[in-house]
């Protein structure tokens, strides 16, 4: 049977083109995770904190609402690249960075931030100011910056906030609750005790004080300016961007964790790891396994004994504690994850090919090589090879899944890489942080739910290939 007869006989089956759509799709997937995603996310993004610090903790996906009917409030990064406006006087410019933001007012942000990065000056320090307007034309300058001068033998330009930017957080900084409250305190005369403003401030920021009920602050919705002013005394001097943070209740595609870290990019990443993991593992467990399986029952006498003793011994030796110890030693590394996972599975399809041929070595095409002179390594790969090729290949697929599922399992247990996310990684710290227990399902789901996509694409693949490895189960046309 040729490469295209069972390609065709593949195809002819609904499993078969099932598992060939469902795979282009992770692929395609995968390819654009690699393209978008660095190659060192896990190691400089997703366990750095700093990079997540403006998003909600354990925050729902934005879709959620639908399903849920709660009018939950989205969250936003409203972002300037170059100032809106600016202002000549006195020999200085003032460039205001200007953010509109349309405030709904059916629930107030967990936190408001602005972050300023990029600033360069040649003489004299800008200084920068943070101001709100609005909807009823009140004003509050929220926060002020003294940005640091030269130092001693620094040359000029100066760079500051260029690694890190500025940030700061607007509902807990106290330069910020000052101003509030003397905004309330000059605009509506309302006198509020810092320590009291203190705990209302992501309501004080986009409210008033309630009219109908004294002492409390009501919403107000509409359009807000956040601005962010730099006074600059040289034209050269510049600002790379301006940003606020309006941290909503829910977030994104996929929601995020309990550090803030957004989980669509941690399972769009752990795809195209699933899926390396998957056939690395399984392309080196089937080579190994056939190799030996072949070679041990074509040769037979002390080569067989020797190769079936070593795959009882390994078959039966109990992988998970020995995991457990050598991770305590070497440390968690997915090559030492991926290398224990081919060391421990090959024995299965070692011991099941042996059986396969042996019955072949019997027969009359075997027999008539010997007699023609041919080696017994040329019959092995020229004759033995190609009629198990199909059935190899089988096995191949379905040791896919379970290598994705191994590795899944393993992480879970906190035998993972932590450097690299994966979704076994992702259900680990959902488990360990009660996300269960809390309702936090956008951190438990979705990760489930991809494990199991990726074992049913390649399972039905399996099954597709099962009319071209078992001749009785091929369409009589």
């Amino acid at each position: 049977m040729s490469w295209k007869e069972m390609l065709r006989e593949f195809l002819a089956t609904w499993p078969g083109r099932l598992g060939t759509f469902a795979l282009a799709v992770l692929v395609i997937i995968s390819i654009v995770a690699l393209i978008t995603i660095p190659a060192n996310f896990g190691r400089e993004k997703w366990s750095n904190p700093g990079v997540w610090a403006d998003n909600p903790k354990s925050a729902p996906p934005t879709w959620a609402n639908i399903f849920t009917g709660n009018d939950q409030l989205p969250h936003q990064r409203l972002k300037a690249l170059r100032p809106a406006k600016a202002e000549s006087a006195d020999g200085a410019e003032t460039r205001s960075f200007v953010l509109p933001y349309d405030f709904p007012a059916h629930k107030p942000p967990k936190f408001l931030s602005v972050s300023i990065g990029g600033l360069i000056f040649y003489d004299r320090p800008p200084s920068l100011s943070v101001h709100i307007i609005r909807p009823d034309g009140s004003e509050a300058i929220a926060y002020r910056e003294a940005v640091r001068g030269a130092r001693e033998g620094e040359p000029a330009p100066y760079s500051r906030f260029k690694d890190e930017p500025l940030r700061v957080a607007l509902t807990s900084e106290p330069a910020t609750i000052d101003a509030i409250r003397e905004m309330y305190l000059d605009d509506y005369g309302a006198d509020i005790r810092t320590s009291d403003l203190r705990q209302v401030m992501n309501r004080a920021l986009f409210g008033k004080p309630s009219e109908s009920k004294p002492g409390e602050i009501e919403l107000m919705k509409g359009g807000y300016e956040l601005i962010v002013r730099a006074v600059v005394y040289d034209k050269r001097d510049s600002v790379d961007f301006a940003q606020f943070v309006v941290g909503g209740t829910t977030f994104g595609l996929m929601g995020t964790d309990g550090q803030g870290r957004d989980l669509a990019q941690g399972l769009m990443f752990g795809l195209p790891v699933a899926l390396i993991i998957g056939l690395i593992a399984a392309i080196m467990t089937t080579f190994i396994g056939a190799g030996l399986g072949i070679i041990g029952g074509y040769m037979g006498g002390k080569t067989d004994m020797v190769i079936q003793r070593f795959a009882d011994i390994v078959n039966n030796v109990p992988l998970l504690p020995l995991l457990i110890f050598f991770v305590f030693i070497v440390g968690s590394h997915l090559y030492l994850i991926l290398l224990f996972l081919v060391a421990f599975s090959w024995p299965g399809l070692t011991i099941l090919l042996r059986s396969m041929v042996l019955q072949i070595r019997s027969g009359q095409l075997i027999e008539s090589s010997i007699a023609m002179g041919a080696s017994k390594w040329r019959i092995m790969y020229r004759h033995i090879f190609p009629q198990m090729a199909p059935f190899i290949i089988s096995q191949l697929i379905f040791l896919v899944p379970a290598a994705i599922l191994a590795e899944a399992g393993l992480s879970f247990l906190g035998l993972g890489d932590p450097s690299i996310p994966t979704w076994g990684q992702i259900l680990e710290n959902g488990f360990r942080t009660g996300a269960v227990y809390l309702g936090y399902w956008w951190w438990v789901i979705p990760p489930g739910v991809l494990i199991i996509i990726t074992a049913v694409t390649f399972m039905l693949i399996a099954l597709g290939l099962e009319p071209v490895v078992n001749p009785k189960l091929r369409r009589v046309r």
